[in-house]
């Protein structure tokens, strides 16, 4: 998927208590941060609302900034069947959000992102945010508290790198070929 273009890729953390994202746009071969925040959702009580008010939001995101892509955070498998109940439920609404607006939704392990970002899959989220900042060149006063945030950008810059391809040398199929496609290389002897 080699895209020359400019494209805008929306990322999510997806959570019911705190929703993060991060969102970049890649102008030729180079990412550059356009937003970074959070949802803060623990001041609703009802488990429905607070999925409501993610859909709203991932839904004015994408009105916002026109994302071409949406990459999220899969949910890990842990021990807690009512917390990864609500975490499936919450990373669903944001992904249905993305669907009924048309856009394309990656999907990344939270060990895929770690190992993308910082070579390490099981790097803290103190490293993940430190290693975004020195990538994306952002201000010490622009990294929010809540790494929640940094993890939705995370999720954005391990797609970039996933899908974003070097541009591929031209082949030949031999001396003849490369003079035929480059004469003004080839030198005439008089």
């Amino acid at each position: 998927m080699r895209m020359n273009k400019e494209r805008i890729i929306l990322g999510i953390d997806p959570g019911t208590i705190v929703m993060g994202y991060g969102i970049i746009r890649i102008v030729g071969n180079k990412p550059k941060v356009e937003a970074l925040g959070v949802l803060q959702l623990d001041k609703y009580e009802d488990h429905y609302l607070r999925l409501s008010k993610i859909f709203e939001r991932v839904t004015g995101l994408i009105d916002e900034y026109l994302p071409n892509e949406l990459a999220i955070e899969a949910p890990f498998f842990g021990k807690n069947v009512q917390s990864m109940l609500k975490l499936g439920r919450a990373q669903g609404v944001a992904i249905a959000a993305a669907l009924n607006k048309g856009i394309p939704i990656f999907e990344y392990a939270p060990l895929k992102i770690k190992m993308s970002i910082t070579g390490n899959g099981s790097a803290s989220k103190e490293q993940v945010a430190g290693m975004l900042q020195r990538f994306l060149h952002i201000p010490d006063q622009n990294m929010l508290p809540q790494m929640d945030a940094t993890d939705g950008l995370a999720a954005a810059v391990c797609h970039f790198f996933q899908t974003n391809t070097p541009v591929a040398e031209k082949k030949y199929t031999g001396w003849k070929d490369y003079i035929n496609k480059n004469p003004q290389k080839a030198k005439k002897d008089g």
